[in-house]
């Protein structure tokens, strides 16, 4: 950069102080490209989409400019040609890229045109690239004292983010400092040039240091310092395949530096007193518009002076927006001017690529489109343990493949439908290509960064190729963006997605595996109706993202999609890969305890009965109970039989009016075989055989708040606070050598109760560290806090985590088994003492019968359709639910937020052998070498007590418990 002595503070326009907006134009042409279907004028055909989207995200910004801290001076800066100083330098520079589409190319000198019609200079220089243009112009005015902003995204460009520059993403309103560089690359500004020059840029044919990614070269360059020390001393790096690289690409990665540098010395075309902002002249840009035929813009836009703030500026298609969009790449081949939603389904179109020469084409298609479908078939639904029978993929509607991997005939059965045992098949073999041949061909492509890979349900598929050594990446998840979109409203399987917003129902996969005992694995169907089924899989994947991701910049929610969804598929993909380890005798001990303690209860429910009855029959139990003891508060159910769910008999256990031990005995009974079944004989089954490693799975869409579930088995209802529920923690375990940690956030809700409904006494409490329970029966009853009876703070304890979930005066004395009237007036004096959550519930209740969602601190929108029921009971349920989404909502976020940030922090620090297992609610659980667990519990807890930062700044502080032990009990 230039070392040009500060000049006085410039100024603009009234002598306010320089401040240099500078559009990166090229990268403007191509997103609106890209963000609009194609379109033609109409009186003669000429391509003229991307001048309408330009136009559009150019008047939107200009729009969204005007304030105090708005340009002074603006300039839109474009590329001149293809061949720069960095051609001569390296000739296979940007190599790989590929003309620009035909109906782009006419639409260039348009652009120029829409540019100079809006009022703003252009400019660029035979030679240099945009880049450089702006690097120039950005030095200059910050030596002239300035502040230049870059309207830009690009990465490229954010080696000038420093004193006196910053960026600006128009696309998701956010201006980009040093703080969102170390967040995104783990490294400063002044080290992007270095950072570049190791992991390279397959885009524009950079060829870095092979093998050597984003998170390990910002490793190298915080341990070494700069790229020449790290050069200068590879022979003391310990592991041999990175000190190899180094030493033997020393030169190569040398020039890669020269080649992603930005030059701050271009020769500047025009001076930036030339670039002094100006209204457009109306009669040029009416005219200007006009002869595009854009009568919608200009009516929207006016004079150019007042343009109408009605409406977005742009409503996009589908485009990969979350990195820049420097190449044609995406989306080269145009989307269908027909809507995906219009255009029905042709089965017969679909192709099954049975030879590598169909395949190379197929991958050739594909990487053109840039823009893909992608599907896996399996043969079990477990990602970590299942076979790959073949992959699909879409380039367009009824355009889609199948690709057959590991098919088979099915198996051939004798007289009465008994297999033949070891009698040869004669059959010829299935036509397929080599599944190891196939996946190494497929590997580019789907590991290729300028081709975006559209999937539903993306952490499944993603397990299923890491497993196989392929990383697909980038990627897209049509199944997260609809619950980004509308969750809460309906679920976001593919097959109801389809439905919604293609009017189509998918084939079912019993119409090609059968159901029941007569279904078979996906490796034994047919090709021809293999081909149909996975082949639509993926083309309704690809027509649901073009109609659902432009949704997401329209409502304003694609940062909500970009930073708590896109990027967590592949960390849980990870942590499911990884599993966690059981102790296996462990648990086949309770288990046998269990059982052995059933049969004593049994029998001790036989005598209190006065005769034997099955425990597990609710319609004995009723007779039992009802008919023949006659306990009170018997209900009978719509089938006519007595109700006996664990809420009557905990009632009976509780009333004094029942003095029986019979409910006791069967409470017991139930909960010892739910535990029985659900875990330790569950656990048991699903381990690993080999491993003895568990590997849930995680729903990331199966809620309305963002909270994950599990299954298969479900690691997150294990009781945590009873002996039982410890005794089966203990029996999860690390590997020998290792310990786990579990770290949980605390009172995690109540914080952002207080944060969210800004209350003062809340917020003392948690900013000094006192016991919020004990607070808030001191602030309630006027109790002091020393000496306080257990009672008193027992039920501080339940008022406040009922207020939180919208706790009726009924259901607080259930819980505290207290007359309603009292537990009515520990609600009123709640109130009293802190009126602001009574002001944060009204609010709420306000917020959702208008809109009918909340949102959550971090965006996120949270449905709730009963509210706008006919039954008063159900708008009643939506409004508690309402008060409580916002806050568990927001808990969710933090915490997704936290396992997305997780990994690069922990390879950051140099603990890339602690890995993150499991996901419970407000807890994440890890396993750690022995020498690793201190340094790996600061980082956690790090991320973790920082993961609202910088989006929210909490106004009360997230503290994070976290121990480390030789088991899961031990550790929490």
């Amino acid at each position: 950069m230039s070392d040009t002595p500060h000049a006085p503070p410039a100024t603009g326009s009234d002598a306010a102080p320089l401040r240099l907006y500078l559009i990166d134009a090229s990268a403007y042409i191509f997103r609106a490209y890209h963000a609009l279907p194609p379109l033609t004028r109409k009186s003669d055909g000429l391509p003229v989409g991307a001048v309408q989207g330009y136009c559009n995200m150019l008047w939107k910004l200009l729009k969204d400019m005007k304030g105090a801290d708005g340009p002074t001076h603006l300039a839109a800066i474009f590329d001149h040609s293809e061949k720069t100083f960095r051609n001569t330098l390296y000739d296979q520079y940007k190599a790989n890229r590929s003309a620009p589409p035909e109906d782009l190319v006419p639409q260039f000198p348009l652009v120029r045109e829409a540019t100079a019609a809006f009022g703003v200079h252009c400019v660029e220089l035979p030679g240099y690239e945009a880049d450089d243009l702006i690097a120039t112009y950005a030095c200059k005015a910050r030596d002239m004292g300035g502040e230049a902003v870059i309207v830009s995204s690009d990465k490229d460009l954010m080696q000038l983010i420093g004193r006196g520059v910053i960026m600006y993403d128009p696309m998701k309103d956010r201006r980009l400092g040093e703080d969102a560089v170390m967040e995104k690359f783990g490294v400063t500004p002044d080290k992007m040039v270095d950072l570049q020059a190791l992991i390279g840029d397959s885009v524009d044919n950079v060829p870095g240091a092979p093998g050597i990614g984003p998170k390990t070269a910002a490793q190298l360059l915080d341990e070494y310092g700069d790229l020449d020390t790290l050069l200068a001393r590879a022979g003391e790096i310990k592991q041999p395949k990175r000190r190899e690289t180094l030493i033997n690409f020393a030169d190569q990665i040398r020039l890669s530096r020269e080649l992603v540098r930005l030059t701050c010395d271009a020769p500047a075309p025009e001076a930036i007193a030339d670039f002094a902002v100006r209204d457009p002249d109306p009669a040029t840009l009416s005219a200007f518009l006009e002869q595009m035929e854009f009568r919608s813009l200009a009516r929207r836009v006016g004079d150019g002076k007042h343009p109408d703030h009605d409406g977005p500026a742009l409503a996009p298609r589908p485009v990969y927006m979350s990195a820049p969009v420097v190449t044609p790449r995406y989306g080269a081949t145009a989307a269908p001017a027909e809507p995906v939603e219009a255009q029905g389904f042709d089965h017969a179109a679909y192709v099954c690529v049975q030879t590598e020469a169909d395949l190379d084409a197929w991958i050739a298609k594909a990487t053109a489109a840039g823009v893909i479908g992608f599907d896996t078939e399996t043969d079990a639904l477990s990602a970590t343990h299942a076979g790959l029978c073949g992959v699909s993929l879409a380039i367009g509607p009824n355009e889609a493949c199948y690709i057959p991997l590991t098919h088979e005939h099915t198996p051939m059965a004798g007289a009465g439908g008994l297999d033949f045992g070891d009698a040869p098949d004669t059959r010829e073999p299935l036509a397929q290509i080599d599944k190891a041949t196939a996946l190494a061909k497929l590997k580019p492509l789907l590991e290729d960064p300028g081709v975006l890979k559209v999937l539903q349900n993306a952490k499944y598929d993603l397990a299923v190729m890491a497993r196989r050594g392929i990383r697909v990446h980038p990627v897209e998840d049509t199944m997260l963006i609809s619950y980004v979109l509308e969750g809460g409203l309906h679920s976001h399987g593919m097959d109801e997605l389809a439905r919604l917003h293609l009017g189509h129902e998918p084939i079912p996969f019993k119409t090609v595996a059968g159901t029941g005992k007569a279904q078979k694995s996906f490796k034994h169907v047919e090709l021809d109706p293999a081909t149909r089924y996975a082949a639509e899989d993926a083309d309704v994947t690809l027509r649901l993202y073009r109609i659902l991701r432009p949704r997401l910049a329209a409502e304003g929610l694609l940062t909500v999609y970009e930073t708590l969804e896109r990027p967590l598929p592949s960390v849980l993909a990870e942590m499911e890969t990884a599993g966690i380890r059981i102790d296996p005798e462990r648990l086949r001990r309770l288990s046998h305890e269990f059982g052995l303690r059933m049969v004593e209860l049994e029998q001790t429910a036989h005598e209190q009965a006065g005769r034997p009855f099955n425990l597990g029959s609710p319609k004995q139990l009723g007779e039992i109970l009802f008919g023949e003891l006659n306990l009170p508060g018997g209900k009978k159910t719509a089938s006519g039989q007595w109700a006996t769910d664990a809420a009557i008999l905990d009632e009976l256990g509780r009333n004094p009016a029942v003095d029986h031990p019979l409910p006791a005995t069967l409470l017991e009974w139930r909960q010892l075989a739910k535990l029985k079944g659900t875990y330790t004989d569950a656990l048991s089954a699903a381990a690993d055989p080999d491993t003895h490693r568990i590997h849930t799975s995680y729903q990331m869409a199966a809620t309305t708040t963002g909270r994950l579930s599990s299954s298969d088995p479900n690691l997150q209802n294990i009781p945590v606070r009873n002996d039982i529920g410890r005794q089966i923690r203990q029996a999860f375990v690390p590997s020998p050598g290792n310990l786990l940690i579990s770290a949980d956030y605390s009172q995690i809700e109540l914080r952002l109760l207080a944060h969210i409904g800004d209350i003062p006494e809340l917020k003392r409490a948690f900013k000094a560290g006192l016991d919020i329970h004990a607070a808030t029966a001191s602030e309630m009853f006027g109790v002091p806090v020393e000496g306080m009876p257990a009672e008193t703070r027992r039920r501080a304890k339940a008022i406040n985590f009922g207020i939180v979930y919208g706790i009726s005066a009924f259901g607080l004395a259930n819980q505290l088994n207290i007359d309603q009237s009292e537990a009515g007036a520990y609600i009123k004096t709640y109130f009293e003492r802190f009126p602001g959550i009574r002001a944060y519930m009204d609010a709420t209740r306000a917020e959702v019968r208008a809109a009918g969602y909340v949102s959550t601190l971090f965006g996120r929108k949270i449905h709730i359709p009963a509210i706008h029921s006919k039954s008063g009971a159900e708008r009643q349920f939506g409004e508690r639910a309402a008060i409580n989404a916002p806050i568990q909502g927001a808990a969710a976020d933090i915490i997704r937020r936290a396992m997305i940030r997780m990994p690069g922090a922990l390879e950051a620090a140099g603990l890339s052998q602690v890995k993150m297992l499991l996901q419970v609610h407000d807890e994440l659980v890890f396993e750690t070498p022995e020498a690793d667990a201190e340094a790996a519990m600061t980082v956690i807890r790090q991320v973790m007590e920082t993961a609202d930062e910088p989006a929210v700044k909490l106004s009360v502080p997230l503290v994070v418990d976290a121990r480390a032990a030789t088991n899961w009990d031990e550790a929490h």
